[in-house]
């Protein structure tokens, strides 16, 4: 990461919400208190249950929060889109992603941020050493490791926690990854912007987080999610493969097309 150093980076954390309003105030203070000079914006999908009025007051009270409101439920994914957007537009330096509902702990946050001094993507790692989950029944473990496995053999992607959101990038960075469409959800999405880091040439550094499980509000996480993520790395690991072989068979370097390229400066 590069940024001037005459003063701190400005620092984003995004917290997308739907139907957090009993973690949503949680979440918000202890950002706040662990990175007191980081911004938050709670990217909220309407949800019914009152979260971005909540949302609102705590933004009333705070002048480092902000809310986005977006029209509707439209996924993980289209929420951290709009609120990259919305960094951009305000030249933020790093960008992080962060769940609202307890299982990114803020005090992982310093650690996280002090990675993007010697990588371009610092990934919150709960299967690397001083890393783990709490409270987690062992189908969800073998899903989160699995899903990880399955992604470093089909995309060579050299991560041991490939699908986790708890995520700080360089702004300049993250604005060239999404510079192509970007429509992946949930553990997709993660594993989508972690590959085009590493195709486009960026560093990516795992830091040790210890993941916990919601004790407030329903999980997210869907069937559809998961067969989503299982189709895309399939399709994108054949078509690099089939990429790299043409490569080779006309004699060029066998890089397959990225959205991105080169650190930024």
């Amino acid at each position: 990461m590069s940024t001037d150093t005459s003063r701190a980076p400005r620092t984003l954390v995004i917290v997308p919400t739907y139907n957090e309003a009993d973690n949503v105030v949680g979440a918000v203070s202890g950002i706040r208190r662990c990175v007191p000079t980081a911004d938050v914006l709670v990217a909220d999908d309407a949800s019914p249950d009152g979260t971005g009025e909540i949302a609102d007051r705590l933004a009333g009270e705070d002048t480092q929060v902000f809310v986005l409101h977006r029209a509707g439920k439209e996924g993980l994914g289209a929420a951290y889109l709009a609120g990259f957007a919305w960094a951009f537009e305000r030249d933020y330096d790093v960008v992080v992603e962060m769940d609202a509902d307890g299982s990114h702990r803020p005090q992982d946050l310093p650690g996280l941020l002090a990675g993007l001094r010697s990588a371009d993507v610092a990934l919150g790692s709960r299967w690397v050493p001083g890393g783990g989950v709490v409270n987690w029944p062992w189908h969800r473990r073998l899903l989160s490791r699995g899903g990880s496995l399955y992604a470093r053999l089909a995309l060579g992607l050299p991560v041991r926690d490939a699908t986790g959101g708890f995520r700080a990038y360089d702004a300049k960075v993250l604005e060239r990854l999404v510079a192509e469409p970007v429509d992946s959800q949930g553990y997709c999405f993660q594993i989508d912007l972690a590959w085009r880091a590493v195709r486009g040439g960026f560093t990516l550094q795992e830091i040790p987080i210890t993941f916990v499980e919601r004790e407030r509000g329903e999980s997210k996480m869907t069937g559809g999610i998961v067969v989503e993520a299982v189709r895309k790395v399939t399709r994108w690991g054949v078509e690099s493969r089939v990429q790299r072989l043409r490569s080779r068979s006309t004699g060029s370097d066998g890089q397959a097309s990225a959205p991105s390229a080169g650190r930024a400066s």
